[in-house]
């Protein structure tokens, strides 16, 4: 078994011709050698999408989750659909070929292929996650930036494609290295008119009283996979859950927030903006088991 498994799709999309009529759906290939073509649109324009799925024991989460996900942001980009059936086979035939571990994570990228071909591209990719052990405890630092987009941009400018997960993750790298020169560890992006909208890897939860939120729905930010199954667990304590508008100051003022991912899972905020911010450990440490422990 393996640390690193690559599985290339053979035909990624049923809405278009398979790169070998008479291959599998699917093959392992070498990860350390080359397969993508210099004239593939992912690699020269970022024109692609992807997801990152967790991996417990084994287990892939929120799969079917993701799965929905991916397709809508290939519709987004009027990409030619995933066909689910044969993305979601490979993504469980590559953990089964994994080397087991306690925590790992698929990647599922699909791009428009090669410019004229016609043939969209499209692999799966599986390895171990590092240990994110004291960002989940100790926490993180934060800093909001300024996104440029007002909050409403998904509905007055669909072609920015806002809420897509896409290969085009320029300035999402570039605002970490702006976090790194401010002395933060993360950011969360703020529209230009002044709301809360979401990390550049993650969403943003926090929690007042009794009442867990996340920002509004319709804000062009991502579909948080994460985030659902948080509510899940706050549920289950007897909190409320809910979708709010939210400033910065507000967010500031919560008892408690985190950033959360697939793969580092829940980490909670204790700074931002260079202002501390209470961390709640006990539950910051139940949801992070409850993660970990989730099957789809």
């Amino acid at each position: 078994m393996a640390h690193h498994v690559l599985a290339i799709l053979n035909q990624p999309s049923a809405e278009a011709a398979p790169h070998d009529a008479d291959a599998a759906p699917f093959a392992f290939v070498d990860p350390s050698t080359p397969q993508l073509s210099v004239l593939d649109l992912g690699a020269t324009r970022g024109d692609g999408i992807f997801e990152t799925i967790s991996v417990g024991s084994g287990r892939a989460q929120a799969l079917e989750h993701h799965l929905r996900r991916f397709a809508g942001s290939a519709e987004k980009l009027e990409l030619p659909a995933p066909d689910l059936d044969v993305w979601r086979a490979a993504i469980l035939a590559a953990i089964a070929e994994l080397q087991p571990g306690a925590e790992s994570w698929v990647k599922t990228v699909l791009t428009r292929g090669v410019e004229g071909d016609g043939r969209p591209t499209g692999w799966v990719y599986a390895t171990h996650t590092s240990d994110f052990t004291r960002v989940r405890t100790e926490g993180i630092r934060v800093v909001t930036l300024d996104r440029g987009y007002r909050h409403d941009v998904e509905s007055t400018s669909p072609w920015l494609l806002a809420g897509a997960k896409t290969l085009s993750y320029a300035i999402n790298r570039a605002v970490l290295r702006e976090a790194k020169r401010r002395d933060a560890d993360d950011v969360v992006f703020v529209s230009s008119d002044g709301f809360v909208l979401e990390g550049p890897t993650s969403t943003v939860i926090y929690r007042v009283g009794d009442r867990v939120l996340t920002p509004g729905t319709g804000l062009g930010i991502l579909d948080g996979t994460t985030q659902a199954n948080v509510f899940r667990y706050a549920e289950s304590l007897g909190l409320s859950t809910g979708f709010e508008l939210a400033t910065p100051d507000q967010l500031r003022g919560a008892d408690a927030a985190w950033l959360v991912s697939s793969v580092r899972l829940a980490a909670p905020v204790r700074q931002l903006d260079g202002q501390p911010v209470a961390v709640d450990a006990e539950f910051t440490a139940g949801l992070n088991e409850y993660l970990l422990g989730l099957r789809d």
